[in-house]
């Protein structure tokens, strides 16, 4: 058997009888209300806001025919067990990041971030114009989903730490919060890894369980009040240049809807990730001034920890080219990431270093 089928069996043999009574949306004189967890807590900037934003567009495009329930974590099911719970029929759909369901399957990664990968443009390009959608659905079938990406948070910072790494030793040891890839890469270098929610992890670092973590960028980051128990922050990142959010659907509830119905889903799924994007490149720069106003010091990680992290990526990334669909997703996605590249590094990336030339700032 292989490993794709050994997946599909072992993701949906064991919910053989939940299926039987699949949670099947409310009805009531022709509208429907679908029942969506969330990873996020309420109020949380950027990743809840994509969360809202998509249930209320989803909710007036479909003029009350469709209702979208927000779930936060806690009220239905935990905040990393929402990919389980839409899986086997437990909710209707999720609103979450799915590089943190590896464990189900290693190319989840790819549709939220990995080490040294897309951009948030390079991710939506792969995703709506180089086979990406299609790769997530082919993925998602294995564990009865259907899936759209639905939010992007762009560049994440390298994170919050209570010292300086002036090596890549100095990350040897370290408790700290990264989940997906990157946060193999992290053990790689020796870094304890840990992958806590988001709603845990400010009394983590202040409490000293984590000496460092990385969540989002500085608009989210601010919200979160990590500046009050870190004060070293490093702005730029190797893990998540562009991370993705998902709305992932249970396959038979999606299938159950109407045409109209199923492009709304996709449609507010795709603004969302568009407001989503450039709400947090429009917000991060006034909050990172507002974090330095309030004693944060702001760094750069040197060359040669660069070095290491890249060193460890490919590690990281090369043990899993034994998985057939993982090598498959790598494939689709590297070959789409290389013809972007070549088109904005001698457009929009030589005028914007023109452009800091000419005017500064």
């Amino acid at each position: 058997m292989d490993r794709r089928s050994f997946l599909r069996t072992s993701a949906l043999g064991g919910t053989a009888a939940a299926a039987s009574t699949l949670a099947t949306p409310s009805l009531s004189q022709n509208k429907r209300t679908l029942t969506m967890v969330t990873s996020w807590p309420r109020g949380f900037a950027v990743l809840d806001d994509a969360a809202s934003y998509f249930e209320q567009a989803v909710n007036t495009m479909s003029d009350g025919e469709l209702t979208i329930e927000k779930k936060a974590p806690g009220e239905l099911v935990g905040a990393l067990e929402v990919f389980d719970a839409v899986s086997s029929g437990q909710a209707d759909l999720y609103h979450s990041a799915d590089y943190y369901y590896i464990g189900q399957h290693p190319a989840y990664a790819y549709f939220t971030a990995v080490p040294f990968g897309a951009t948030g443009q390079e991710l939506t390009n792969w995703y709506l114009h180089g086979g990406g959608h299609e790769l997530h659905n082919e993925l998602g079938e294995i564990f009865n989903l259907k899936s759209f990406l639905a939010g992007n948070s762009g560049s994440q910072s390298g994170g919050w730490f209570r010292k300086e790494i002036n090596s890549a030793e100095d990350l040897n040891g370290l408790k700290f919060r990264m989940p997906g890839l990157g946060g193999k890469v992290l053990g790689k270098l020796g870094a304890s890894v840990q992958n806590i929610p988001g709603g845990e992890l400010y009394q983590a670092l202040s409490s000293g369980a984590l000496d460092g973590l990385e969540w989002v960028g500085p608009f989210a980051d601010e919200r979160a009040g990590f500046q009050e128990v870190a004060k070293v922050y490093y702005t730029a990142g190797f893990h998540e240049p562009g991370s993705g959010l998902s709305a992932g659907m249970n396959l038979d509830v999606y299938n159950s809807l109407t045409p109209s119905q199923q492009s709304i889903i996709a449609n507010a799924a795709m603004a969302t990730t568009h407001y989503n994007l450039s709400q947090t490149l429009a917000n991060n720069g006034a909050a990172l001034a507002r974090l330095q106003q309030q004693g944060v010091k702001t760094l750069q990680f040197s060359d040669d920890v660069w070095d290491s992290f890249g060193a460890a990526s490919k590690e990281v990334m090369d043990e899993n080219m034994d998985d057939p669909l993982f090598a498959k997703v790598r494939e689709s996605f590297e070959t789409s990431l290389a013809s972007s590249a070549s088109w904005i590094q001698k457009s929009d990336g030589y005028y914007v270093a023109q452009r800091t030339r000419v005017l500064g700032g």
